[in-house]
């Protein structure tokens, strides 16, 4: 078996963020600075936690520099997972500042919890095969063939809810293999040959290339995913929490994101 390719820095910081989590977060922290004091730019000095549905990672990762360039002193710092995973935290009164979720229902199960959500970019549904199709996947149809092994997001997921939503509308049955807790998961099994075929975002399966294949759905049986952005109401560093907010819905962000394969509003 070939061995793992190392971690990037930023990517390593949030793997083992994401592992600590039962721990404070500020053991996890990437900067210099010791949760800052108030600046001109937004809280210099501030270590900014941004939990974030799975499906923003690379592109997240790759507004970081960005934003921190612009922002001087403020270090970014996530923590990737399911949205409703991402929830569970806030409600328990996980320490952050920024939450991100892949659906608006989500975020409204935590509005007490948040300021005012913006969205900031949205996605589409894809299938994945693995790479070349190899099972000859043409339309959600083939998902409920027993021939195929098939993985699907859990119904609590925002995507696996969009993929039942889409089943369901096309008249579909499936019976997945597993029903995994995050975007990423599906996408991996397919992109590892664990599974023949997924529902993932558009975003996803753009993210690796050539690992997988993706299989367009119709525009009448797809569905709009909305990505909402928030400030929590006890962010350690609400000034700086509501600049990168902002900035997501900025034009340079609106860069990253279409790049990505995302949408914006």
């Amino acid at each position: 078996m070939t061995a793992p390719t190392p971690l990037p820095r930023r990517r390593l910081r949030t793997a083992l963020c994401a592992a600590l989590l039962v721990l404070p977060l500020a053991a996890c922290g990437g900067g210099d600075g010791d949760g800052g004091s108030d600046g001109a730019n937004g809280q210099a000095g501030a270590e900014v936690t941004v939990l974030a549905a799975a499906s923003l990672t690379d592109v997240l990762e790759e507004a970081a520099p960005l934003f921190e360039q612009a922002h001087d002193g403020v270090d970014l710092r996530f923590s990737f997972a399911g949205s409703q995973e991402l929830a569970a935290q806030v409600r328990e009164g996980l320490p952050a500042d920024v939450l991100v979720t892949a659906d608006t229902t989500t975020m409204a199960d935590v509005a007490d919890r948040t300021g005012e959500p913006v969205v900031v970019a949205t996605n589409e549904l894809t299938l994945v095969t693995a790479s070349g199709n190899p099972e000859g996947v043409a339309d959600l149809a083939d998902l409920a063939r027993d021939d195929l092994t098939v993985v699907l997001a859990a119904p609590e997921v925002p995507v696996g809810r969009y993929g039942e939503q889409v089943l369901a509308d096309a008249g579909v049955e499936v019976a997945p293999a597993s029903l995994e807790t995050n975007v990423r998961s599906v996408l991996t099994k397919v992109a590892l040959g664990e599974a023949d075929a997924g529902i993932v975002y558009a975003s996803d399966a753009a993210s690796v290339g050539d690992r997988v294949t993706a299989v367009p759905l119709p525009a009448e049986r797809n569905v709009l995913a909305e990505y909402p952005a928030a400030v929590l109401t006890e962010a350690p560093h609400p000034e700086a929490a509501a600049d990168f907010v902002a900035w997501l819905g900025s034009a340079e962000a609106a860069e990253l994101f279409t790049a990505a394969g995302f949408r914006v509003p």
